[in-house]
């Protein structure tokens, strides 16, 4: 379907994921929703940062039944597919060397708050990824030059995320594992 998106238009019907594997390598961020595709602009600096930050400290901390990585697809179904930023699934799923996990291998999915992507990272994904039951979801805004983060934990009846602390200084839970971390490891430098 690549002559799809050298068009106006979107393949009859909406993309599917059958879409987006047939897409070139071309280093795109193509996600779906509901057959929308949607292509997000490069990362910034600070945000690429505290996604490497984020994920060299969980990985110190991980224990040995998860895994943590960045950027990975998590394919909902035929036309939902999104990359949350940093994430951790089990390491069963992981020893598959994926190029894309299943929501039910996914174990917390974190989005860092861009301004160009700001409803879909704060509204729309937390709540496909709790619709899909991924347990866990943390949500990183930028406040003054400083990570805040926001944990979540899935109401598994409802299907919805409820939060479970607002971290400013130190991120101190237990869940998906226990994590002690300072915000100030996650914070990129000034230039």
């Amino acid at each position: 379907m690549t002559a799809a998106l050298q068009s106006d238009y979107p393949p009859e019907g909406g993309w599917t994921t059958d879409d987006l594997d047939a897409l070139p390598e071309d280093g795109r961020r193509r996600e779906l929703l509901d057959g929308v595709l949607i292509v997000s602009p490069s990362p910034t600096r600070v945000h690429q940062t505290i996604a490497g930050r984020l994920m060299v400290a969980l990985e110190e901390v991980c224990p040995d039944e998860y895994d943590v990585t960045q950027a990975v697809e998590v394919r909902i179904n035929r036309t939902r597919s999104f990359f949350p930023d940093v994430l951790v699934t089990t390491s069963v799923a992981a020893a598959r060397e994926p190029s894309r996990y299943e929501p039910h291998e996914v174990v917390l999915a974190v989005e860092i708050v861009s301004p160009s992507t700001r409803s879909i990272d704060r509204v729309l994904k937390p709540a496909l990824y709790a619709q899909a039951g991924i347990p866990f979801h943390w949500r990183i805004e930028v406040e003054d030059g400083t990570p805040v983060v926001h944990t979540y934990k899935i109401d598994p009846v409802d299907e919805v995320y409820t939060e479970t602390g607002r971290w400013a200084k130190f991120v101190d839970t237990g869940e998906p594992f226990p994590v002690n971390l300072s915000i100030s490891r996650l914070t990129p430098r000034h230039r």
